[in-house]
């Protein structure tokens, strides 16, 4: 039987080496009110007191309504401090201002919206003196499903070995509030939108392969192209060497 606790604290006792060696005081992260940044955020509250979850609100009904119900739940589940940044107007700005030389195409301004998190969460962690902590799975990293330099930039990543079959179950151990395990996992981008229905696989069919080596029939040449085609958010950024 797999011990949930044990992994917790190995977890934790990670991320405390990580802010010992590096002098920072604490950690930030996005507080969506999702799966991943929950059990991050109750692994990062096991290594510091000093953890801030930033909800970040952007257009999306789902990010003014549910979306901060969930948060501010974990928030409270997990005794984290939370602020709220609304990036409403900042991308509307934004797009203004890039629209006056070009348009700005519909997946390029869905982007902006994590790109816009991220800079904030490193403005409060530099505020701060804190670290900023990812919240992404392994399931989306081999998808590729994350926006690079949006939720795809942090410093520290506690979960990234995880997929979101083993997310739920930490979550069910940590009896993190139910809505959050049993809702349709989605980023919030815009209104309808759930992960699943934008890759066209479930992640049970994407935890199936990356576990056992076996998935559907349907599902292996769509998981299969989407990780090829993701390789370039994986493997950094091109540099010129002699």
């Amino acid at each position: 039987m797999r011990d949930y606790e044990k992994e917790i604290e190995a977890r934790a006792d990670w991320v405390r080496g990580i802010l010992r060696d590096s002098g920072a005081k604490g950690i930030v992260y996005g507080n969506s009110g999702g799966k991943d940044c929950t059990l991050v955020s109750a692994i990062c509250k096991r290594a510091t007191d000093n953890v801030i979850g930033v909800i970040m609100p952007c257009h999306s009904r789902q990010n003014y309504g549910s979306d901060r119900d969930d948060a501010l739940r974990a928030a409270e589940k997990f005794g984290i401090e939370c602020i709220t940044v609304d990036l409403s107007d900042t991308k509307d700005a934004l797009c203004a201002a890039i629209e006056k030389s070009l348009k700005v195409t519909d997946p390029a301004g869905t982007n902006i919206n994590p790109r816009l998190r991220m800079t904030v969460l490193y403005a409060v962690a530099q505020s701060k003196g804190y670290l900023v902590a990812g919240t992404g799975n392994r399931s989306e990293g081999y998808m590729g499903y994350f926006t690079k330099w949006g939720d795809g930039a942090y410093d520290l990543n506690p979960i990234s070995d995880l997929t979101v079959t083993e997310i739920y179950e930490f979550l069910r151990y940590l009896g993190a509030p139910e809505h959050i395990i049993t809702k349709a996992p989605s980023a919030g981008l815009f209104d309808g939108q759930t992960d699943e229905g934008e890759m066209g696989v479930t992640y049970a069919e994407i935890d199936s392969l990356l576990l056992t080596g076996e998935t559907s029939e349907s599902a292996k040449p769509i998981i299969e192209r989407r990780h090829a085609m993701s390789e370039h958010k994986r493997s950094g950024p091109h540099v010129y060497e002699k």
